[in-house]
């Protein structure tokens, strides 16, 4: 049964190489990609597909993200708090580490607000803020980062940004749309922006959360 598979499996790849796809016209690619564009009202066509045309997809995407934050929460509530945070503290790994969080902060600015217009989007622009999180953990008290993220309400706010982008994209599906604007100007997309900034948002603080959870239980290095 074995040789079965083996030669199914060599067969496709022969497929893949030798016969030419019908569909891979670029012509007609380039037509999709225009459509989604106009019907979107924003450049970035990525952008426009996940966050438009397959939005009840990436409804689901941000529940998984949610979900599996609350699953780190549950899955070490168990086990016993690490004893012995080590933390980097020689002054040039310091130094480089809060330069590379700057750096990974206003990257994640310019995609949540700009992931419309050019490449990039809520997803990335929360993978960079949860890095520049990362990289002020590796360098800072443990006691000090708890009390910033208690101090400013964070798991609220990720919560908040989750139920909101929800009753958004719940709207959006519904048919009701805000006006597309200037296709290119900051200001366009309709809603689509309003969602980017909610998932850079719901990512970058989930991401704080799981950090500061693993750092709690399994220390940092």
């Amino acid at each position: 049964m074995k040789w079965v598979y083996i030669a199914a499996g060599i067969a496709l790849f022969v497929q893949m190489l030798f016969v030419p796809n019908p569909e891979a016209d670029s012509s007609h690619i380039s037509s999709i990609v225009e459509a989604v564009v106009q019907d979107s009202g924003v450049p970035n066509a990525v952008t426009a597909i996940i966050l438009r045309n397959r939005l009840f997809d990436t409804i689901f995407e941000v529940v998984v993200f949610t979900i599996a934050v609350m699953g780190a929460h549950f899955l070490l509530a168990n086990e016993r708090p690490f004893c012995a945070i080590y933390q980097f503290t020689d002054q040039p790994s310091i130094v480089m580490a809060r330069l590379g969080a700057t750096i990974a902060a206003l990257v994640g600015i310019e995609l949540a607000i700009r992931g419309h217009l050019s490449p990039g989007g809520g997803f990335a622009a929360g993978v960079a803020g949860g890095t520049a999180i990362g990289l002020v953990a590796i360098t800072s008290s443990t006691e000090w980062m708890q009390a910033i993220y208690k101090r400013w309400h964070a798991a609220t706010w990720e919560k908040v940004s989750v139920l909101v982008f929800i009753v958004l994209s719940v709207i959006t599906l519904a048919g009701v749309e805000l006006p597309h604007g200037e296709l290119g100007a900051l200001f366009s997309g309709g809603i689509i922006p309003v969602l980017n900034i909610l998932v850079a948002v719901k990512v970058a603080l989930g991401s704080w959360a799981v950090v500061l959870i693993f750092i709690h239980y399994r220390g940092l290095l």
